[in-house]
């Protein structure tokens, strides 16, 4: 239910690298229940308390700012991951209940809950005997 149903597509990144910090474009998995879609991110080294999930305008929105480590006396010889954020933006169908969005986050993965319409949910119709 990506691009062929239109319910979540991407949006291009707004993500802007400086020289002090990187921007980190998270892997996602979008998945579908006959209720709603999940749309789960890594982003490691993020803190829950520190996540944005933004929606606004018909785009949803996950901001996760990632900072280093403090240094104990230890000396990097190699560092690839440094401080950074996390951004990523989808836009979201009509089809979606947005005053239904939910997000939790455990051990580095964000998990995003989006409902479907109820207009677009599948429904049993009960037949009464004549």
């Amino acid at each position: 239910m990506l691009d062929q149903q239109k319910n979540v597509s991407e949006q291009s990144s707004s993500c802007e690298e400086t020289r002090s910090a990187r921007c980190y474009r998270p892997n996602v998995d979008i998945l579908e229940k006959e209720n709603e879609l999940y749309l789960v991110a890594d982003v490691p080294g993020a803190l829950a308390d520190k996540i944005d999930v933004d929606f606004a305008d018909g785009v949803l929105t996950v901001h996760a700012p990632v900072e280093s480590a403090d240094d104990d006396g230890r000396r990097y010889l190699v560092r690839e991951f440094g401080k950074g954020d996390y951004r990523r933006s989808f836009r979201v169908s009509e089809q979606i209940d947005p005053s239904g969005i939910s997000a939790e986050f455990a051990d580095g993965v964000l998990t995003l809950h989006l409902p479907k319409a109820e207009s677009v949910r599948p429904r049993k119709i009960a037949v009464r005997a004549s």
